[in-house]
């Protein structure tokens, strides 16, 4: 009986264990190994050392699409945690069919990609969308291409992405809120606190645990978007809008230089890493607790 109690937990922890090491370090280890071969996958790996790496830092594309995914996700954080705030703020009533709306802000985020970029696509189509002759009804005809000029293109789909994660995020901080203890809010109100002050000094501090992990959450989202920008641009005008996901995808399986999209992953990996640890650090700086 003592022996099977030591053994009992690792025989029902082995089936994760076997999965985490095949199916994720396994092919993580692999994927390292294959960023130092050209390997174009219908011939063997070939070891060439670090001139992927070598190759990459002297690309000026990569250097671009780096640029382009910095932007993405600063502006994707920034717009998704304040949208999302804004909509748990609004949500967090006892109102009759409050569960409506709250359902009708996280559709977008269960309804398929593919679906949202072929009908925004639509939407903001320069000829025949419904942004631009919904402006041209009241005589602003010099509407820009939104998806065709590489000035707007990037930033057209950060603002996709945040019409359509925002209701996830909404869901975490009502969360949060509905965790903030009502007598803080009752204490304010009787002080002859407003809503804005009420806002400021007592919700926003005592959600920044939970800002603190949406932030992460939403960081890890912008560097590894993919789908939104397959679905909308494909990576044009140019490399305009295109990102390091979806860059390495273009060269795993478009060109087929796996070797060179391993390493393009590998520096990925490196900064989420980079910015997800200088985070951790600076959290005890802001970040509170409820007592």
């Amino acid at each position: 009986m003592r022996y099977y109690s030591k053994v009992s937990p690792w025989l029902f922890i082995t089936p994760t264990i076997l999965g985490l090491v095949f199916f994720r370090l396994g092919p993580i280890i692999g994927a390292f190994l294959a960023s130092f071969t050209d390997w174009n996958v219908f011939s063997p790996p070939e070891w060439i050392g670090t001139a992927n790496y070598v190759e990459l830092f002297n690309s000026s594309t990569f250097w671009l699409i780096l640029r382009n995914t910095l932007v993405f996700s600063v502006f994707y954080v920034a717009g998704v945690m304040v949208v999302g705030l804004f909509l748990a703020v609004l949500v967090n009533n006892r109102l009759r069919a409050i569960t409506f709306f709250r359902g009708l802000y996280y559709l977008p985020v269960i309804t398929s990609t593919v679906a949202i970029g072929a009908v925004w696509s639509w939407i903001l189509s320069a000829r025949f969308g419904v942004f631009p002759n919904l402006l041209a009804n009241f005589g602003i005809y010099n509407v820009p291409s939104f998806l065709g000029d590489g000035r707007y293109a990037l930033l057209t789909l950060v603002v996709v992405y945040i019409w359509k994660m925002s209701g996830y995020h909404m869901i975490l901080f009502l969360a949060g809120l509905q965790n903030i203890p009502e007598e803080y809010y009752e204490a304010a109100k009787i002080d002859g606190a407003t809503r804005w002050q009420s806002l400021r000094h007592i919700t926003l501090p005592l959600l920044s645990s939970t800002t603190f992990f949406i932030g992460i959450i939403a960081l890890i989202q912008s560097l590894q978007s993919f789908d939104i920008t397959m679905a909308m641009t494909e990576g044009g005008p140019n490399y305009a809008s295109a990102t390091l996901s979806f860059f390495t995808y273009i060269n795993a399986f478009v060109h087929f230089r796996m070797g060179y999209a391993a390493a393009m992953s590998f520096v990925l990996l490196i900064i989420v890493g980079i910015i997800t640890f200088v985070n951790f650090r600076a959290r005890k700086y802001w970040v509170e607790t409820v007592d």
